[in-house]
C-alpha cells in the first residue's frame, strides 16, 4: 500500500465535502429550499443512468456519471454562477481551471490527471458523453423550475428567450429529452409562469 497516495486521496475526500455547502439558485422539487451542489451532482448521476437510453449516440455511462459527479467540484473555489446571471459569464473557465488544478491536484498525480481530463471533456462538450452529461445538467433545473411554478425564472425575471436558448443544449445530447423539455417550456408560457419578452 502506498501510504502517501492514500493520505492524498483522503485529503481530497475531505476537501470535496465543501461541495455540500455550495448553494445553487434553483430550489428542490416542490420546495422553497435551495439545492446544493452535492445534491445536484447526485441527482444528475441518477438521471444519467435512468435516461441513458435516450442519448442521441451510444455512450459510456460510467464516464457520464463521472462527469456529472465531478463537474461542479471546481465551484468550491470558483463559486456557483447562476446560469442566467447578467453580471458574470456562466462559463468562467479560467477561475474554474485554477480550481480544478488545485482541488484535483490533491489526488495522486495519475488520478489527478484523469479527473482533470474528464472535467475538461465535460467543459468542452464535444464528445457524446459530454453532450449527454450537459443535457442532464440543463434538464434538472428545468424540471425543478416547472415544479416550482416558475422558480428561479420568476424570482430573477428570466424570460422565455433566455430559457429557450440556454436549455436548447439538451438536444445535443438527446433529441428525445429536448422534445420533452421544449414541451415543458411552451407549457410554462401557456400557464403564465414563463414570460415571452
Amino acid at each position: 500500500m502506498n501510504t502517501e497516495d492514500l493520505l492524498n486521496q483522503i485529503a481530497f475526500i475531505k476537501e470535496i465535502d465543501k461541495v455540500k455547502y455550495i448553494q445553487r439558485k434553483t430550489k428542490l422539487f416542490n420546495s422553497n429550499r435551495n439545492e446544493n451542489d452535492a445534491e445536484h451532482s447526485w441527482h444528475l448521476a441518477l438521471m444519467a443512468i435512468v435516461l441513458a437510453e435516450h442519448s442521441n449516440e451510444p455512450i459510456d455511462i460510467l464516464k457520464v456519471v463521472k462527469m456529472v459527479l465531478i463537474h461542479d467540484i471546481v465551484e468550491i473555489d470558483a463559486g456557483d454562477v447562476f446560469l442566467y446571471d447578467t453580471q458574470k459569464n456562466h462559463d468562467n473557465t479560467d477561475e474554474e481551471r485554477l480550481a480544478a488544478s488545485r482541488i484535483f491536484g490533491l489526488l495522486p498525480e495519475k488520478q489527478a490527471k484523469a479527473f482533470i481530463e474528464i472535467w475538461e471533456e465535460f467543459e468542452a462538450g464535444a464528445t457524446n458523453e459530454a453532450k449527454f452529461a450537459k443535457s442532464m445538467d440543463r434538464l434538472e433545473p428545468l424540471l425543478q423550475n416547472t415544479s416550482n411554478n416558475g422558480g428561479t425564472w420568476k424570482e430573477f425575471g428570466v424570460g422565455y428567450q433566455k430559457v429557450y436558448e440556454k436549455k436548447s443544449v439538451i438536444k445535443e445530447g438527446s433529441q428525445t429529452l429536448w422534445t420533452y423539455a421544449e414541451g415543458l417550456i411552451n407549457e410554462s408560457v401557456a400557464k403564465g409562469i414563463l414570460k415571452k419578452e
